[in-house]
C-alpha cells in the first residue's frame, strides 16, 4: 500500500484527492490546503487527516508520492520541500511560472533522485493515445499542420497567468509529442479583453523543424466550452474531440487512391470516407495519476518529465512574447 498526499485541493486538487482515495493498492494519507475548509471538506469525503500546513502533513504522514495541485506561483518553493523530503512528486501543468523555476525544480529533482512527473493530463486522454498510436503505424503519411482549439468561458480559479500560460501549454505539449519534433519558430497575436491582467486570447503559429505547421486559437471568451486537435496530412485528415473523447479520419481519397506522389500534382486532395473510430473511454486524470503511480512503483521514467514540462513552458513564453512585441520569436531549438 503506496502513502500518497496532495498539496492543494481547490478545483482540480480535489480530484487528485478523489482517484488516490479510489486506486487500488494507494493510500491517501492526508490533504493539505491553505483554506482549513477546503481541507476538512475533501479529508472528510475521503476519509483522510486535513492539514493546513504542507509541511506540517509531509513529516507527520510520510508520503511517498505527492500531487502539487497548488498555485503555479507556488510550483517552486512547495516542490522544493516535497524534493528534500525524499518524495516523488507530480506537479500539475505548467511546471512552474518562470523558466528558471522550472530548470531548478528538474535540478533538484534531478539531484535528489525522486521521480519528478508534470500534469500534462490531454497526453492521457483516450482520444488523443489513439490518434498518436495512428500517427507513429503512418496512417496519415507525412503530416503537413495541426490546428488546435482550445476555447471557452473565464475561469475565476486562474489568477495569477494568462490564457497562453494556462491553456496554450496543453496544446504545445501536444504539438510536440505527436510530432516528436523541435520547434523553429512562434508568432502570436494576443488580447486582453476581459482578464484584468494577462491576455485572455491568443491566435498562435508556431513552425516545426520537420516542416509541421501549428496553429492555436485559444481564449477564455467563448461561451461554451471547446477541445479540438485536427492533424492535416497526406491521406487525409484526423478530427479528435477531447470532450467527448472521439477520433475522427477523413480521408483524402485522392492519396489512398493512386498514391500521393504521383497524383498531387494533377487531382491535389479530393473527399473521401469518413471513419469514426471506437475509442474506450477513460478519465484521463485517472489514466495519469495511474502512470505516476506505476512508474513510482515499479522505478519507471514518468511518462511526462519535467524536460517536456520545461519545454511547453518555454514555448507557451515565447508565444507571450510574440504577442507583445509583435515579432517572430526564434527558438534555438
Amino acid at each position: 500500500m503506496m502513502n500518497v498526499a496532495v498539496i492543494g485541493v481547490g478545483s482540480m486538487g480535489k480530484n487528485h484527492a478523489r482517484i488516490y482515495a479510489d486506486l487500488p493498492d494507494v493510500r491517501l494519507a492526508g490533504v493539505a490546503d491553505a483554506n482549513p475548509a477546503a481541507a476538512e471538506t475533501v479529508a472528510e469525503r475521503y476519509r483522510t487527516t486535513p492539514y493546513t500546513d504542507y509541511r506540517a502533513m509531509l513529516d507527520a504522514e510520510k508520503p511517498a508520492a505527492v500531487s502539487i495541485v497548488t498555485p503555479t506561483v507556488e510550483h517552486l518553493n512547495v516542490a522544493k520541500e516535497v524534493i528534500e523530503r525524499g518524495i516523488h512528486l507530480l506537479i500539475e501543468k505548467p511546471i512552474a511560472f518562470q523558466l528558471d523555476e522550472a530548470q531548478k525544480i528538474i535540478e533538484l529533482a534531478r539531484a535528489a533522485g525522486v521521480k519528478l512527473m508534470i500534469g500534462h493530463i490531454e497526453r492521457f486522454n483516450p482520444a488523443i493515445q489513439a490518434l498518436k498510436s495512428r500517427l507513429d503505424a503512418g496512417e496519415l503519411g507525412r503530416v503537413f499542420q495541426i490546428d488546435a482549439r482550445r476555447q471557452g468561458p473565464f475561469p475565476a480559479r486562474v489568477k495569477d497567468v494568462g490564457v497562453v500560460i494556462d491553456l496554450a501549454v496543453h496544446d504545445l505539449d501536444i504539438m510536440r509529442y505527436l510530432t516528436g519534433a523541435d520547434v523553429r519558430r512562434v508568432f502570436a497575436e494576443t488580447e486582453r479583453r476581459i482578464h484584468s491582467t494577462y491576455e485572455d486570447l491568443l491566435e498562435g503559429l508556431v513552425r516545426f523543424e520537420d516542416g509541421t505547421v501549428g496553429t492555436l486559437a485559444i481564449n477564455w471568451l467563448t461561451p461554451t466550452k471547446i477541445r479540438e486537435l485536427v492533424v492535416t496530412g497526406e491521406k487525409g485528415m484526423f478530427r479528435a474531440d477531447y470532450l467527448t473523447q472521439d477520433l475522427y479520419f477523413y480521408e483524402n481519397a485522392t492519396a489512398t487512391a493512386g498514391g500521393w506522389d504521383a497524383l498531387r500534382i494533377l487531382r491535389g486532395v479530393s473527399e473521401g470516407r469518413m471513419v469514426r473510430y471506437v475509442v474506450r473511454k477513460q478519465e484521463p486524470l485517472r489514466a495519469e495519476l495511474e502512470a505516476f503511480i506505476s512508474a513510482v512503483a515499479n522505478d519507471l521514467p514518468a511518462p511526462v518529465s519535467g524536460e517536456d514540462g520545461l519545454q511547453a513552458l518555454i514555448l507557451a513564453q515565447a508565444l507571450v512574447k510574440a504577442g507583445q512585441t509583435y515579432t517572430v520569436v526564434q527558438m534555438n531549438g
